[in-house]
């Protein structure tokens, strides 16, 4: 992998480069803005797992131009569709071991294996069909983020005050946004004051990633530690909480990044509305609750460090759970591009995929 910089304020989370999937390299910001190059599935596989790109739709997003880049590699060497598929498979299953939560990775895996499942003519064709349905995805995901967007703006009163954990935002999708995206229709209508973003431990999405997009946007963002949250919204600086999620069950069990549980039973307390904000490829309805979401688990480092500054003492054991899981039960509304789904869920949720 190579990385470039980019000294203009546009940014792209994940892109087609040529022959070359093109990520913004998530690790180093706010301080510098660098794009990385992979040119090989496994150099995208790896970027996957070291967090240079990160957010549910976004590991999809790159997993999938990651199998496009890998096929048009090796197709010259390929005698046919058939054989470039069988050369393809083993980077598939590369890409599907990276991270284990965030299921719309598999979704996008799984779109792209359809597609080699039909395999027939010539490799090049194979090769051209892969990258064609991989930027349908991203395509996709961006119209799904602006209808999310509009949809969940529509249930904020004018003037309000978010809350939100981590970052759901452009750089967790392929440029708009799932929370962000709420966050940014309701900019756009004028319903929205201020927001304020969790910092969240240990990987600091929020006060490095959130705080950077909006303030990109003029978009009013205030930073504060995680365990600042619940005093907000008991002193009356929280009128609503929102947040993505990387998989939820049948039931409307979300789960998103660690500490988001406790934000929802901390608005469950005051009585403020706790919003979760997804594609409907983020469900799992092969999950008929969050009990069996595998929880990943992250290394020490990401909280024994901040940079190269050790924070805990050596040899001191450390937990590092990525993500916790939210009940139905402290959720007050599901926001996906088809509408909003209200309790209870699994009807709900069932209803918005039939079309009804």
């Amino acid at each position: 992998m190579t990385a470039i910089d980019r000294p203009h304020a546009a940014f792209d989370t994940v892109v087609l480069a040529g022959d070359a999937v093109r990520m913004i390299d998530q690790r180093v910001l706010p301080d510098t803005e660098t794009y990385v190059h992979a040119v090989t599935a496994e150099e995208v596989a790896h970027a996957i797992r070291e967090m240079v790109v990160r957010g549910a739709p976004a590991i999809g997003i790159a997993a999938a131009l990651g199998v496009a880049i890998e096929a048009g590699r090796l197709a010259a060497d390929a005698r046919d569709a058939r054989a470039l598929a069988q050369a393809v498979g083993p980077a598939i299953e590369r890409l599907a071991a990276t991270r284990p939560t965030a299921v719309n990775l598999f979704w996008a895996l799984d779109r792209m294996r359809r597609v080699l499942s039909s395999a027939s003519g010539t490799a090049t064709t194979l090769a051209t069909a892969l990258r064609t349905e991989a930027q349908a995805i991203w395509e996709e995901d961006l119209r799904m983020c602006r209808a999310m967007g509009d949809h969940g703006a529509a249930l904020l009163a004018p003037g309000c005050r978010l809350l939100t954990h981590c970052n759901a935002g452009g750089l967790a999708t392929a440029g708009y946004g799932t929370a962000l995206g709420v966050v940014r229709s309701a900019w756009r209508q004028g319903r929205l004051r201020s927001v304020l973003a969790d910092e969240t431990r240990p990987f600091l999405q929020g006060a490095r990633l959130t705080a950077w997009e909006l303030q990109k946007e003029a978009i009013p963002v205030t930073v504060i530690t995680d365990n600042m949250a619940a005093w907000m919204m008991k002193t009356g600086e929280v009128d609503a909480v929102i947040v993505g999620a990387d998989r939820v069950a049948a039931n409307g069990d979300a789960a998103n990044k660690i500490g988001t549980y406790g934000l929802a039973l901390a608005a469950h307390a005051h009585g403020l509305p706790f919003y979760v904000a997804f594609p409907t490829s983020t469900l799992d309805l092969a999950r008929p609750t969050g009990e069996s979401i595998p929880i990943e688990e992250r290394p020490a480092r990401e909280v024994t460090h901040v940079g190269d500054k050790r924070l805990v003492p050596a040899d001191v054991p450390v937990r590092n759970p990525a993500f916790d899981v939210t009940p139905a039960s402290l959720i007050t509304a599901l926001v996906t591009e088809r509408g909003v789904v209200r309790p209870p869920f699994g009807p709900g949720l069932q209803k918005l995929l039939a079309g009804s």
